[in-house]
């Protein structure tokens, strides 16, 4: 990849970023609603991370089979447990330029502070008793990635941020 290929790609991350934050993200495309609060308790406080995948040409099918047989159950009992807020997936429409940094992307919502729930490994252990299966499917499922990153996303309120002179 030469130096202009790598400035293009982080350009357009940069911009794709942008343009999310701008419209609300994924989530607001969808049309999702925010967390609602127990009543009388303090909103929770939540994090945003979009985890981003690019995926072999040619894989994206035994890719994804590998994510929904796997990872998914892990990161909705997750949602079924309080740790996240909202979990949701996108691939892109088109194939070309423009998506060629991505293949796929999860969007998770933590809710931050919560206390009492099982880790991550503990879900692992219950839900997949055959843990030796399921090492070997999770090795495959990242032998087919090219690249994968983790952006938390912070937010900005256009309403009170106040611009630099």
């Amino acid at each position: 990849m030469t130096v202009n290929d790598r400035v293009r790609r982080v350009a357009l991350r940069w911009l794709v970023g942008c343009a999310l934050l701008a419209t609300g993200g994924p989530a607001a495309a969808q049309g999702a609603a925010p967390a609602q609060p127990t009543a009388g308790a303090p909103a929770a406080q939540t994090r945003t991370t979009w985890y981003f995948y690019t995926v072999n040409w040619g894989s994206q099918d035994e890719f994804l089979d590998l994510f929904q047989k796997n990872h998914y159950p892990v990161l909705k009992a997750q949602v079924q447990a309080g740790r996240f807020a909202s979990l949701r997936a996108w691939v892109p429409r088109y194939h070309g330029d423009g998506r060629a940094d991505w293949t796929f992307v999860v969007e998770i919502v933590e809710r931050l502070g919560v206390t009492g729930i099982p880790t991550e490994q503990e879900f692992i252990a219950r839900l997949y008793p055959d843990q030796e299966t399921f090492r070997q499917e999770e090795r495959r499922r990242f032998e087919l990635l090219v690249a994968h990153w983790d952006v938390p996303l912070s937010p900005v309120d256009f309403d009170t941020r106040k611009a630099t002179p």
